[in-house]
């Protein structure tokens, strides 16, 4: 069995496994009793860092708000002493986004709403601290989710991010969370959240969590460099491009009639990033590309970002034991010089169609 080396979060106090178990499956395509067998078997085989969100499960509806955070919390009390065994990070929505079921669909995060978020996460984990709480995503006008242009003509009335910060040191001085983080972020905003925090003694946020896989790496261009030099971690989500590169899409497409993942089952997703031709036409150039190499096409998604100088933890997300073994896995393989190079060729030309 793999032993993973624990490494910090920014300047935090922090050590995470460079993988973690994503869990915004459960309580939509995992039941609680499966979730509960794959959170086990990560435990098992060495992971001690698990992501969730108020919000979840995905997709996101009125009847599954706050369900995953539950069965997290139902999964600690039944096995006493697995909560400190575990990073366990959780994140509070940002505004908006016709989710009426999360604080009415509100288009400010306000300060209260956050120590109110952070409080009902409590209660639905079961425990007494979050490690890592973070903003889904950013409180103001700015592109997220695959809209690729910021337009100032939308910009309101926000909550600033100089009050977003005293919330949540008001959390951490409370004892409630432990470092705070960000997430869906721009360069700008990473900026000024470590500015404001270092003028005003306040949290410095430890990480950002962004997509990072071979179809949606914006980051190599321009937040790679922000996250170098203020010290700050990346935590990088939708490796397999929601499944696009393993492989599985490859011959059927995204309207497969034996709808063989989530891009497929829900219509909704299929109409995002991920589930755009362009994608699809570029995953599959580098699911060829591994075969090629001798390798599955997860097995290079994975490793990509697994061995990224820029990436401290991998979030994964798995509906079943079979999935999750096999993503460990892939912490073994290793890409050659040559293949990067073959790698960044087709990223030339097809840039970044999931960004």
């Amino acid at each position: 069995m793999t032993t993973f080396t624990t490494l910090p979060l920014g300047r935090s106090d922090l050590r995470v496994t460079p993988i973690c178990l994503g869990t915004m499956t459960f309580g939509e395509q995992v039941d609680e009793a499966a979730a509960h067998a794959i959170l086990d078997q990560a435990i098992e085989r060495g992971i001690n860092f698990i992501d969730t969100a108020e919000m979840y499960a995905v997709p996101t509806r009125r009847e599954t708000y706050g369900a995953t955070e539950r069965i997290i919390g139902n999964w600690f009390a039944a096995r006493p002493g697995v909560r400190g065994k575990v990073v366990l990070a959780t994140k509070v929505a940002g505004p908006g986004r016709n989710m009426d079921w999360v604080r009415g669909g509100s288009p400010n995060l306000l300060p209260s709403e956050i120590v109110q978020a952070c409080d009902d996460s409590l209660k639905r984990l079961r425990t007494d601290v979050i490690d890592l709480y973070q903003i889904h995503w950013p409180n103001r006008n700015v592109p997220t989710f695959g809209a690729l242009y910021f337009d100032p003509a939308k910009d309101a009335e926000f909550s600033s991010i100089h009050e977003q910060l005293q919330a949540l040191a008001g959390l951490v001085k409370a004892g409630k969370v432990r470092h705070i983080g960000l997430s869906n972020e721009t360069p700008w905003g990473v900026g000024e959240f470590v500015k404001l925090a270092d003028q005003h003694g306040l949290p410095r946020v430890a990480t950002v969590q962004n997509p990072y896989a071979l179809t949606s790496r914006a980051l190599d261009n321009g937040l790679d460099e922000t996250l170098y030099r203020e010290q700050v971690s990346l935590l990088a989500y939708s490796p397999l491009a929601f499944g696009a590169l393993t492989g599985k899409y490859d011959a059927v497409g995204f309207d497969a009639a034996d709808k063989p993942g989530r891009l497929a089952i829900f219509d909704g997703m299929k109409k995002g990033r991920w589930g755009r031709p362009e994608a699809l036409a570029a995953a599959r150039l580098y699911n060829a590309l591994a075969r090629r190499h001798g390798l599955t096409p997860t097995q290079l998604a994975l490793a990509f970002v697994y061995r990224s100088r820029r990436v401290a933890s991998t979030i994964i997300g798995v509906t079943s034991l079979a999935q999750l073994d096999e993503n460990l896995a892939a912490w073994d393989t290793t890409l050659s010089p040559e293949l990067l190079a073959e790698i960044d060729a087709i990223r030339w030309t097809h840039r970044d169609p999931a960004q």
